[in-house]
């Protein structure tokens, strides 16, 4: 599967410049970040409820916080007077769902990435990554790693890039919080170390101004 992911990866990096003009508007297109090429991405092939948007929102938490909702695989960044940025997410599948809240600990761009001991147990393959990988496009970790703690400890759950842009709007991820690259650059450009994070259970109610 991963291969399969790197394939459609590579197709897309080599094809990105051959998008039409107006499939990609210009938040989502081909940018150069700290040195990598991000390429564009195919909105056509993405729902639009999943595009970054300002929406109405009501919620009891102050702006600045960042609630997930799984069920509805959406990202909200809290603003004033009852408004939120909309971001659509890919989140945990099956039993590596979760819920709670944590704190932004950390932020970093083109992060390595170590698989933790658990994944290669699950996915022997992945033991060839333990020593890590580079930041870059084949990095699960995307353009920015947004580092979840809870006190000082870190819970090992991130929001974080992908260029598996197929893959927003399911559950598909081993519990982090998957978002497009062009978004994760934005979300990591509003908010600072210790910004709230709330998870909510999938049973949550949405809730939207009358």
């Amino acid at each position: 599967m991963r291969l399969l992911a790197l394939l459609m990866l590579a197709a897309g990096l080599s094809a990105a410049a051959l998008l039409p003009a107006g499939a990609a508007s210009a938040r989502y297109g081909a940018l150069r970040d700290k040195g990598v090429m991000v390429p564009a991405v195919p909105l056509d092939r993405i729902e639009r409820r999943f595009q970054r948007q300002s929406v109405s929102y009501v919620s009891e938490h102050p702006a600045g916080t960042i609630v997930v909702d799984p069920a509805r695989h959406f990202l909200y960044l809290i603003e004033a007077k009852g408004r939120a940025l909309r971001y659509g997410v890919s989140v945990g599948k099956g039993a590596f769902a979760w819920s709670g809240q944590a704190v932004i600990g950390r932020i970093a761009p083109w992060p390595r990435w170590t698989p933790p001991a658990e994944m290669v147990q699950r996915s022997p393959s992945l033991s060839s990554y333990q020593m890590g990988l580079d930041g870059g496009m084949f990095n699960p970790l995307g353009a920015r790693a947004l580092y979840l703690y809870q006190g000082r400890k870190d819970t090992l759950y991130r929001i974080h890039g992908t260029s598996e842009w197929w893959s927003i709007g399911d559950d598909a991820s081993s519990g982090c919080i998957r978002m497009l690259n062009q978004d994760v650059i934005d979300l990591a450009s509003r908010v600072g170390l210790g910004a709230t994070v709330v998870v909510l259970s999938k049973g949550s109610p949405v809730r939207r101004r009358p």
